[in-house]
């Protein structure tokens, strides 16, 4: 039977049961295929989280015409972070082809319009339109709001810890991805 110990038993302590991170925290698997469970897994929590979250804020900007599919690109590109369907497709982490139909689909609503570039030809800029922004300042509301009562009965300090850990997971992703 292995003994337990407690949290406070400090890094040394860890260190003699696990390999320490470069933190000092001891580095130990949390999962086990034979006793993987979805109901404990923090990838299925999240991704339950995330498609409330989803669509809350789809029920909050459905009244001004705007889905998922649609007000993530549309906000993308009222922030800048992104001038032509290539950019927007990878900044909004989705296939070329179907960026380019919601596209259509935006430019055939009237929020945003397409147009060639006079430095090439072969690159297309979009910009918003007048509806296209206003449409797409109604975005932040609807996340505050619903981002808001997720985060009902935090403390401050456990959203920044939530941050944190997360920024964590993401900075293990490059890692994970070249351990394939």
């Amino acid at each position: 039977m292995t003994p337990s110990r407690t949290v406070s038993a400090g890094a040394a302590g860890a260190s003699a049961l696990a390999p320490a991170d470069d933190a000092g925290a001891p580095s130990v698997p949390f999962y086990r295929a034979d006793r993987y469970s979805p109901d404990e897994s923090v990838g299925y929590l999240m991704r339950r989280v995330l498609a409330g979250i989803r669509q809350a804020t789809d029920s909050r900007l459905e009244p001004h015409g705007l889905t998922n599919a649609q007000w993530v690109p549309l906000f993308t590109l009222r922030l800048g972070a992104a001038q032509t369907a290539a950019e927007l497709a990878r900044v909004c982490q989705a296939d070329a082809g179907a960026m380019t139909r919601m596209l259509d689909r935006l430019e055939a609503k009237g929020l945003l319009r397409r147009s060639r570039s006079t430095q090439d030809r072969r690159v297309v800029n979009i910009e918003l339109t007048a509806e296209g922004e206003q449409a797409a300042d109604k975005v932040p509301g609807a996340i505050a709001e619903v981002l808001n009562g997720y985060l009902r009965g935090f403390s401050r300090a456990e959203w920044e810890t939530l941050k944190e850990l997360l920024r964590r997971m993401l900075a293990n992703a490059p890692a994970v991805a070249e351990s394939r």
